[in-house]
């Protein structure tokens, strides 16, 4: 039985891919910086692990715990949308913290063990922002299109250990609650002067042509595990498909 851990499972698209890949009779490992046993239902094939992926001693613990992993999804992130003027530089820096720095040392933590075995498959979870930049999400872009060079490269230097690097690229979804962690009101980022210039943007958000769902995300993400070829992207979603083909 194949191992797979999951970054941000207590919502969204890690919970939802946790439960794909549950049903798929993988052994599947599901962190969360607080571990909820009502969020999953129980099996043999799963355990639930705390995991902080802005803190080393948490990263470390948990792969431990774990043990031999096979596929690693990076899916922990947060942001927040707002004019890039309002946003605290802390904020800001909470961003990278999580959506790109958490990725990168999760990653490292566990290429050793991948690499000793000259197997295994890493999926980094981005969004539909790197392929058409939004506005009032400048921060969070940015985070996501760090991941991007940064898989992209990686796919290269560890393709010659046989080990498999992933774009899963989300399109908008809205029950994501990606700004639950950062502590700050949208209301407070959007200043007066940019208000006229965000209302109808906020309205698009309200109705939009199209959207992901959250089993779309669980779908690529098994797509990006079980596909055998040298493809890096796999957009998810009929918007991000769309953005995809117009990229």
């Amino acid at each position: 039985m194949k191992t797979i851990l999951i970054t941000g499972c207590s919502s969204g698209y890690g919970l939802e891919t946790a439960r794909h890949f549950l049903g798929q009779g993988w052994h599947v490992v599901a962190t969360m910086r607080r571990p909820r046993a009502d969020l999953l239902p129980p099996a043999e094939n799963l355990r639930l692990l705390p995991l902080d992926v802005t803190d080393e001693a948490s990263i470390a613990a948990a792969v431990k715990a774990a043990g031999p992993i096979d596929v690693l999804v990076n899916n922990a992130g947060i942001g927040v949308v707002g004019a890039f003027e309002a946003t605290p530089m802390a904020h800001i820096r909470k961003i990278f913290e999580t959506n790109t720095f958490g990725v990168m040392a999760l990653t490292q933590a566990v290429i050793p063990q991948m690499r000793e075995r000259r197997a295994g498959t890493i999926v980094n979870v981005t969004s539909s922002v790197t392929l058409a930049p939004m506005p009032l999400a400048a921060a969070y872009t940015a985070s996501k299109q760090a991941i991007e060079g940064f898989t992209g490269s990686l796919a290269h230097e560890l393709g010659h250990f046989n080990i498999r690097v992933r774009l899963v690229e989300p399109g908008y979804a809205p029950t994501t609650r990606f700004a639950a962690n950062t502590e700050v009101r949208i209301e407070d980022l959007v200043p007066e002067t940019y208000a006229g210039f965000a209302a109808p943007i906020f309205q698009a958000f309200a109705r939009p042509a199209l959207t992901t769902r959250e089993s779309d995300v669980a779908e690529a993400v098994w797509a990006a595990v079980d596909d055998g070829t040298a493809r890096l992207r796999f957009p998810a979603g009929a918007d991000a498909v769309a953005l995809a083909g117009t990229a």
